[in-house]
């Protein structure tokens, strides 16, 4: 028999810095869950109003900035830090190319916009205030939160979030007294029942709040909810400035979840997706009601088996989807173009390293070969691809930075790469086993030291931690392939006005020639014309081929002429060999529409 109605009223905020153009999922998902339980629930998004006041490209370069919008907030939560966390701010925004920011103005900025937001809100209307904590929230958070426990000490404040999983979390609480309580890990549960504690009980403190005792289905949940979202985009910027991207849950956690850096899993108990017909129904069901089309997938990876049945149902639909998803790099060009067919347009890849040994120690149970035909398959299907490489790896050689310096050559045809340092992830693999990676030692981050009071940041355990081990060394040794990233950044973003939007190494078919056009690093435009058997050659290389199959394919060849052309298209960079297995980088060029465009 369900649980009676429970009259409560609930606040949940996401502070600076959520993604401008997305609401928070966190907020619309535990909206939905606990008003469906009769619990009343209003969710506030101020991080639209800082939006606002400084401008939507400024605020969007911030919110991608892993530290730069900590390093504005923590003054207002340590004011005896605000010298050392402007400096960092300064180093950071001079590392940002092309952004306009005066620190201390932002800093006294967000000290206003915090004063007013807080004093416009209702409070007294509201049992439980609760704040979802992920990347580049705490410090805004915390602000709030004090500021307002000092003006309502009798409301009960709740946070919750990545940012407060495990140990984590539970420091939070301990050192911070205007937290009362803390959710560790999934909420929709833990959140109901503080709700229902404190419906009866109004005075319950001290509690540590946990996970359910099981995982929890996501089909029982139901849509997220976003309508406050919208109703605020609509006052602060009188309209919709931009068009919303709606993120949704498809799945929670990994199935993969063997990444030695990685500890995005630390809140999620299990693996477990939607049916797609459930997920369809959601995104038809939330495109319908806020008049969207762009959807973005929250999940760490898509479950393969039902989203490929997703985008065969949207493929049919009229509606003109666009999705973003995470992805693992093993995807075959027949998945990729369903996908995309389907509406997925953009993809982040978990591509982390160029060099197949450290990939094995990594744990990403992908291959060099994995990642080029991933970025070259995404090209083909028309999927933009964000990835990034993980530079300084604990115990990478300098025969692997030699290696992915060499790869970088034959990836300049394709969506660049990022390059972010490694970072010690707390419960990661790394972290759980540091002696298994060379690291000696583990402390805190260097940011956080310039943030946060040594006296406080000794008691608290924090998600991004410091590291010793060959730093120096590893930042030497990688240095080239930071540089050559950033230089593959700038030409692509050169390019972009350049050169028209047509496939940097394509091919062409004539009947029994094909032509490739190349255009090079240096905005050369090369073309290669292969006739007959060179043809069939090459486009038996459209996939991952060896040496074996090719000579057992064209025995009029002698192995060493076929070996000496190989080597001849690799040179040229038109084709990838690893050993004896090889891959052809150039794609078929889509052939123009009726305006003449690629």
């Amino acid at each position: 028999m369900p649980a009676a109605p429970v009259p409560f009223r609930v606040a949940l905020v996401s502070m600076p810095w959520a993604l401008v153009h997305r609401p928070s999922v966190q907020l619309g998902v535990l909206k939905g869950s606990l008003e469906q339980e009769g619990v009343t629930v209003t969710t506030l998004h101020p991080y639209l109003e800082v939006a606002k006041e400084l401008g939507l490209a400024r605020y969007q370069r911030l919110a991608s900035n892993l530290w730069l919008g900590e390093a504005l907030y923590a003054p207002l939560v340590f004011p005896g830090q605000r010298e050392a966390a402007g400096r960092l701010a300064q180093r950071l925004v001079r590392a940002e190319p092309g952004l306009s920011l005066e620190v201390e103005e932002g800093i006294n900025g967000l000290d206003r916009h915090l004063d007013s937001w807080l004093a416009a809100q209702p409070w007294g209307q509201f049992d439980l205030v609760g704040f979802s904590v992920c990347f580049q929230q705490l410090f805004a958070s915390l602000a709030a939160a004090r500021r307002l426990k000092e003006k309502y000490p009798d409301l009960p404040v709740v946070f919750g979030g990545s940012s407060c999983a495990g140990e984590a979390g539970a420091s939070l609480a301990a050192v911070f007294p205007e937290i009362d309580f803390v959710i560790s890990g999934e909420g929709e549960a833990a959140l109901l029942d503080l709700c229902r504690t404190l419906a009866v009980n109004p005075a319950a403190n001290g509690m540590v709040g946990t996970a359910a005792p099981a995982p929890l289905a996501l089909a029982t949940l139901p849509p997220p909810d976003y309508d406050d979202y919208f109703v605020e985009l609509a006052r602060v910027f009188g309209g919709r400035p931009f068009v919303p991207e709606l993120p949704v849950e498809f799945s929670r956690g990994c199935w993969w979840n063997k990444c030695a850096f990685c500890n995005l899993n630390l809140q999620w108990r299990g693996y477990r997706a939607k049916p797609a017909a459930r997920m369809l129904a959601e995104v038809t069901a939330l495109a319908a009601r806020h008049g969207c089309l762009d959807f973005a997938f929250t999940d760490n990876v898509l479950p393969p088996k039902e989203s490929g049945e997703f985008f065969r149902r949207t493929a049919a639909l009229p509606a003109d989807f666009r999705f973003f998803a995470e992805i693992r790099a093993k995807l075959p060009p027949a998945t990729l173009a369903g996908l995309r067919s389907g509406g997925l347009t953009v993809v982040q890849a978990g591509i982390e390293a160029l060099s197949d040994s450290l990939l094995a120690r990594m744990g990403k149970g992908t291959s060099v070969f994995d990642n080029l035909l991933l970025m070259r398959n995404c090209l083909a299907a028309g999927i933009r691809l964000e990835g990034n490489l993980i530079l300084e790896f604990p115990g990478s050689s300098e025969e692997e930075a030699a290696e992915t310096l060499r790869i970088l050559d034959f990836l300049w045809p394709f969506s660049p790469l990022s390059g972010a340092a490694f970072f010690l992830g707390h419960g990661s693999p790394v972290a759980m086993a540091p002696e298994k990676y060379g690291v000696r030692a583990r402390g805190a981050h260097p940011h956080y030291r310039a943030l946060i009071p040594p006296e406080i940041l000794s008691r608290l355990t924090l998600l991004i931690q410091d590291h010793r081990g060959e730093r120096r060394i590893q930042r030497r040794r990688w240095a080239l392939v930071r540089r050559r990233l950033a230089l593959w950044q700038r030409q692509a973003r050169q390019r972009g006005e350049a050169f028209p939007a047509r496939p940097l190494l394509s091919w062409r078919q004539g009947g029994d020639f094909i032509i490739i056009r190349q255009v090079t690093p240096a905005g050369e435009v090369l073309h290669h014309t292969l006739r007959g058997t060179s043809r069939r050659i090459y486009l038996a290389c459209d996939q991952p081929v060896t040496l074996t199959r090719l000579r057992a394919d064209f025995p009029a060849v002698g192995r060493e002429k076929l070996v000496t052309f190989l080597a001849g298209l690799e040179r040229k960079r038109l084709l990838f060999a690893a050993g004896e297995r090889y891959l052809a980088l150039a794609i078929r060029e889509p052939r123009p529409d009726a305006w003449g465009r690629i």
